[in-house]
């Protein structure tokens, strides 16, 4: 008897629900009217192709985090805004990914949307690219405001990941409604249990998070 077929239909079964670690979760279970928007999966980010890793634009994030996010969405919701997200659990391959496209310093496809005023060669030393990533532990994510009506982004002075002092959160040289969107988006990451890493405004980690030393590497399926 061939057994060929059913062996396979059963791998191919398991890869679909394949369970994610303990701890972490598909956070449109969460927040089923999330807009997440992973720039990984697509080639709109600095390195211009889909990243290693991210083979879904499902947002996972651990519990904790998605939980806390909720209320975050809510409490915005009822200003008639709404959160969108660009990225949350990262792979380490997604890390190490970026890591070899940093050394070919010939690769600058994307250069005068992220990084125009930053030479390739310095993003490690400028510590714009890191060997490991606080969002392949599970809690960190990038994420900014929409208008709950017309899905317009918020406008916050800068694009998402762009390499420059722009992106600091107390950039300067921004308009007064700029600088009144950051403090919102501030304000309520904070307020439910999220801190912010000073120079990118887009960018939260969750306090207390689950796991602080653990660096996980499953794809985003």
């Amino acid at each position: 008897m061939n057994y060929t077929l059913p062996i396979f239909i059963c791998l191919f079964i398991n890869s679909i629900f394949a369970q994610l670690p303990n701890g972490f979760v598909y956070v449109e279970n969460i927040i089923p009217d999330l807009e997440v928007e992973l720039r990984y999966f697509t080639s709109n980010n600095f390195v211009g192709e889909p990243i290693e890793g991210y083979h879904a634009n499902k947002l996972i994030l651990t519990r904790e985090s998605a939980e806390a996010l909720k209320l975050v969405h809510e409490a915005l919701q009822e200003q008639n805004l709404c959160l969108k997200v660009y990225d949350g659990y990262r792979p380490q391959r997604a890390v190490n990914h970026f890591i070899n496209w940093a050394k070919d310093l010939n690769d600058t496809i994307n250069k005068t949307v992220f990084y125009p005023n930053v030479k390739k060669r310095n993003l490690f030393k400028e510590e714009y690219i890191a060997s490991r990533s606080g969002h392949s532990r599970g809690s960190t994510l990038d994420l900014t405001i929409i208008d709950a009506n017309t899905g317009v982004i918020l406008d916050m002075g800068s694009v998402y990941d762009f390499f420059g002092e722009e992106s600091w959160v107390n950039y300067d040289n921004l308009t007064d409604q700029q600088k009144k969107n950051r403090q919102l988006l501030q304000f309520y990451m904070s307020k439910y249990g999220f801190r912010n890493y000073p120079k990118e405004w887009w960018h939260f980690t969750l306090r207390g998070e689950p796991f602080p030393n653990t660096y996980f590497d499953f794809p985003v399926n």
